[in-house]
């Protein structure tokens, strides 16, 4: 029996991979279309960010689409704040608000925004993009967190440009020092900022050896591959006495070839003939050809 038991705990985990795996390609595709309907928006870094959030919002995060408030919810904080249309598709998909909304990216009145509105769209904990000040609001909800006796976790996002930011490392400090056993958060490291690599315009590097000394528990991933991320969000549960990071090595870009590594595509939307090819190599038809 316990080794039946093993089996079908094996199939399992495989069945959710998968599944997670899957979540991720289709959030990738929704993401190329929001951003051209747009017609602006932040390829690069959404596509990078797609697996953890697939692993995130559709199977680790405490949330509850039909009570958006609920009291006892894990909090997202999505630092990086221009590569919401990611979170908005896995958002949506969940049922916060009806898909077809997700076509209004960016448009005037939209709840949709360039960057995250927590005042008008159900699912967001932050309004964020003001680069490196999503940790700052993640400890603060941390400590709200701790002093409420409340079993909830917060999880925050941070970009490896970003972390070129001061303030990100006060607050980096701050939760060391309060040992905050209910943080998570996850470096999306893609090597790539808005103009050129992360190590040419100002290298953050030893990036692990610093949150070490600021003292958080370090485990370091492969961002893409879905059995270390998952094998990640287990892990930093089982840490109690500080702050966790997970530093997802990403390539900026991820899923369409043309886009990975590429500083062109930070903050430049695909138009429809560039949508359609993204589209093709993500679903797997595409016939080749260049950028």
């Amino acid at each position: 029996m316990e080794a039946a038991q093993q089996v079908s705990e094996v199939e399992d985990r495989r069945a959710l991979v998968e599944r997670l795996r899957e979540e991720a390609r289709r959030l990738r595709i929704t993401d190329i279309r929001m951003l051209e309907k747009a017609g602006s928006g932040h390829p690069g870094g959404t596509l990078s960010a797609a697996d953890m959030i697939a692993a995130l919002y559709f199977h680790k995060l405490r949330i509850r689409p039909d009570d958006p408030m609920w009291a006892d919810r894990d909090r997202f904080v999505l630092s990086k704040g221009h590569c919401i249309p990611i979170v908005y598709a896995a958002l949506a998909r969940l049922g916060f608000f009806p898909e077809e909304q997700l076509m209004t990216l960016r448009e005037l009145g939209s709840p949709l925004q360039g960057h995250p509105d927590r005042v008008r769209l159900p699912g967001i904990e932050a309004s964020t993009g003001s680069l490196g000040q999503g940790l700052s609001i993640a400890v603060g909800m941390a400590i709200a967190g701790r002093l409420d006796g409340a079993d909830w976790r917060v999880y925050c996002m941070m970009g490896d440009g970003e972390s070129q930011a001061g303030q990100l490392w006060e607050a980096a400090m701050l939760a060391g020092k309060r040992g905050l056993s209910n943080l998570v958060g996850i470096l999306d490291q893609n090597l790539v900022q808005q103009s050129d690599l992360v190590e040419r315009i100002l290298d953050i590097e030893p990036v692990v050896a610093k949150w070490r000394a600021f003292g958080w528990h370090v485990r370091e991933i492969d961002g893409h591959d879905m059995e270390q991320i998952l094998d990640a969000l287990d892990e930093v549960e089982t840490v109690t006495d500080r702050p966790a990071l997970v530093l997802s090595h990403t390539v900026k870009g991820k899923g369409v070839s043309w886009m990975e590594l590429d500083p062109e595509w930070h903050g430049k939307a695909p138009d429809a003939e560039q949508a359609a090819r993204a589209i093709a190599e993500l679903e797997g038809t595409a016939t080749g050809g260049g950028a």
